[in-house]
């Protein structure tokens, strides 16, 4: 597994010494298990060490002889299989249309209360989206206010105004101020991290990023997710007014109370095995500050298969 590397010297000559071919295999094996062939660029930004460019186009080039790889036009693939770059170019845009509804909709979630910062996730914050994608939004709140504005915003989703439009509103990860480490440190969680698109916010985002720097060391090519000035939204009245009224033991109760119950919630929807409307099982991880999707249905059951499928072409390719 990927786990944490401490940013030591030593920790970062061992990085930095990885078999080239490695590397690079690694990035294709990640994209590979969602069949997305890659570019260049995005193999470079991707490595888990600095390579000079032109040696890595060598690199690249010489595998593509062996036929260890394919090359797709301006695409790379363990896959000999070209339908895949039209599958990506079909996606990225259908992305880019998605895309332009997310940043209405960010803004949009931005004005609940206690939201501190909105960002894009899932396969659209990597340009990607098929005609059953969903727009994963990540979200920072206000300390210890995470569950009253969970609460809020996926009450607005049931909503007639949203009804045929679920999966425009997919706002399945929530961190609050208070904690905004990241507890999983592994090759997904750092792809998921460094693919994170800002919309909106407060400044809360910046600290975000600047609070899990531990997935550095596995994209050193990459850098973190820039905030832009554009995304610092003004608070409307209405957000300002509901918090000072909860500003208190009263929202501090209620805060714990929303926590308890939506976890009493989950739990029985796990025991009952219930799916989603993609048929996969349902499961939260609930805690006072993060909300997020359970680890152990995709996440833990991806590592695996990627371990796995590593190995594989590892042996293939003898390294």
């Amino acid at each position: 597994m990927f786990f944490y590397l401490a940013e030591t010297q030593n920790d970062k000559q061992k990085h930095l010494a990885l078999n080239p071919e490695h590397s690079i295999l690694k990035v294709l094996v990640y994209f590979d298990l969602f069949r997305y062939p890659i570019t260049n660029e995005e193999i470079y930004s991707f490595l888990d060490q600095g390579l000079n460019r032109e040696y890595l186009n060598k690199m690249l080039d010489n595998l593509a002889k062996q036929q260890r790889i394919f090359q797709l036009d301006e695409f790379y693939s363990l896959q000999n299989d070209y339908s895949l770059a039209e599958r990506r170019r079909k996606g990225n845009a259908f992305a880019t249309e998605l895309l332009k509804k997310a940043s209405g909709i960010s803004t949009l979630l931005y004005k609940f209360p206690y939201v501190r910062a909105i960002g894009i996730s899932g396969s659209v914050s990597k340009n990607f989206a098929d005609e059953n994608a969903d727009i994963d939004y990540f979200i920072i709140t206000k300390a210890n206010r995470l569950w009253v504005a969970r609460t809020l915003m996926h009450l607005y989703k049931k909503n007639p105004f949203v009804k045929g439009r679920h999966q425009h509103y997919c706002m399945n990860y929530y961190v609050d101020e208070a904690d905004l480490l990241i507890e999983e440190k592994n090759i997904y969680t750092a792809t998921e991290l460094f693919t994170i698109i800002p919309m909106a916010g407060n400044g809360s985002m910046k600290k975000f990023f600047e609070s899990n720097r531990w997935a550095l060391p596995f994209f050193p090519n990459h850098n973190l997710p820039a905030v832009k000035k554009e995304t610092i939204n003004t608070e409307p009245w209405f957000k300002r007014l509901t918090e000072f009224f909860l500003n208190n033991k009263m929202g501090d109760w209620l805060d714990d109370y929303l926590l308890k119950l939506t976890t009493h919630r989950w739990k029985k929807k796990e025991e009952k095995g219930r799916l989603n409307t993609k048929g996969e099982k349902m499961g939260l991880k609930t805690g006072k500050h993060c909300s997020k999707n359970n680890p152990a249905h995709f996440h833990d059951w991806f590592m695996e298969k990627y371990e796995r499928k590593l190995t594989e072409v590892k042996t293939q390719w003898d390294l």
